[in-house]
């Protein structure tokens, strides 16, 4: 299985197109790291993966090298869950509740936006197919998991994945970049649990974590790979059981695929599938954070945590690349992990109820 990729005539198969994309991701990388760009191993792959992909080079995206890269990030988070930390998280249960009510409800109004302002411009989408895809389009949730739930709904899903994969290209690359403008990078208090390579807890806890991202392929579950590595992790550092760090080379690795995954999608005929729906989606994204900033400063202010913290956790970005952000500037790993996870698990639970609820209150005044 390949993930979207650009196929054209230029007889090339597809190993050396995803080779020739990995090779131009690392060159980007080591530039952006010359650069001192934040985050180089995702921004510079990210960048470069999507500029020639929108010049319509055949670059391509291997799905199990994303997958190795989602769960690598989930096991590398996962060590910053200490006993201290855990019971940090937990005592603040209702910032995370707080953050889950926020999201919902910009995603509907994000949704509501969106179908004002293209009723009776998306030619062959009827009234309630426009309902559909703008909700789900708004929904603050992973792309892949809104599209499937569109999908059951009736909507248009080609809209729905493009708003949601350039939602989360303008968030990747324009908070990073923000804060280190803002000068915010190791504010970070708590550290991973294992701070030494121990070659024999690698390998265990590699398997481990191999093990946890099955299962959760196996039962359906959304980021099944980030998210099986990330509670595998998560359960042994709470309970005190450290068995190894993981390399820098290694989570460098996995921001590189990560970077190329998202760049590649970003192909010529994204661009002209609906070029006043992308624009739409790129004007209420940069709505969507300046708003989602405001609120994560109120909740700094109500919670005593760092504000960049807040913004990392409460960003309408995906989980995987606002939590490299956090690790990579240490901007307070376990909370933005916190944060990001609990909104994408309640916004996948409560998507489809509330938007039967919203669409039973659009068609009151109609009977």
């Amino acid at each position: 299985m390949t993930s979207p990729s650009v196929h054209r005539p230029w007889g090339l198969p597809f190993v050396w197109r995803v080779l020739l994309t990995l090779l131009l991701a690392y060159a980007a990388a080591r530039l952006c790291v010359w650069l001192h760009t934040p985050i180089p191993w995702m921004i510079g792959p990210l960048l470069a993966s999507s500029t020639v992909s929108l010049l319509g080079a055949p670059t391509a995206s291997w799905v199990p090298f994303r997958n190795a890269g989602q769960w690598v990030i989930g096991c590398a988070l996962g060590l910053y869950f200490t006993p201290a930390v855990g019971a940090l998280v937990v005592g603040l249960w209702w910032a995370i509740a707080l953050g889950i009510a926020w999201a919902l409800a910009l995603g509907l109004g994000f949704g509501a936006w969106l179908r004002r302002v293209h009723a009776g411009h998306l030619p062959g989408v009827s009234p309630q197919q426009l309902r559909c895809t703008t909700y789900f389009a708004g929904a603050i949730g992973g792309a892949s998991e809104m599209t499937l739930i569109a999908e059951r709904q009736g909507a248009r899903t080609d809209l729905v994945a493009a708003a949601h994969s350039l939602r989360v290209l303008l968030v990747t690359l324009t908070i990073p970049f923000a804060m280190q403008a803002w000068g915010v990078s190791g504010l970070d208090a708590s550290l991973p649990a294992a701070r030494a390579v121990q070659v024999p807890g690698l390998a265990v806890l590699g398997a481990l974590c191999l093990a946890g991202g099955l299962l959760m392929q196996r039962l359906g579950r959304a980021n099944p790979w980030f998210m099986g590595s990330l509670l595998v992790t998560m359960g042994f550092t709470l309970a005190g059981v450290t068995l190894s760090a993981l390399p820098g080379w290694l989570t460098a690795g996995a921001q590189l695929v990560i970077g190329v995954s998202l760049g590649v999608r970003f192909t010529p005929a994204f661009v002209h599938t609906a070029p006043r729906w992308l624009g739409s989606v790129a004007l209420a994204s940069v709505v969507m954070m300046g708003l989602c900033a405001g609120f994560g400063w109120c909740l700094s202010w109500l919670t005593g945590l760092h504000p960049a913290t807040l913004l990392l956790g409460t960003s309408p970005g995906g989980i995987a690349e606002m939590a490299i952000t956090a690790k990579v500037l240490q901007l307070g790993v376990p909370m933005v992990t916190a944060f990001q996870v609990c909104r994408l698990v309640a916004v996948l639970v409560l998507a489809e109820p509330v938007f039967r609820w919203w669409s039973a209150r659009q068609n009151e005044p109609q009977k």
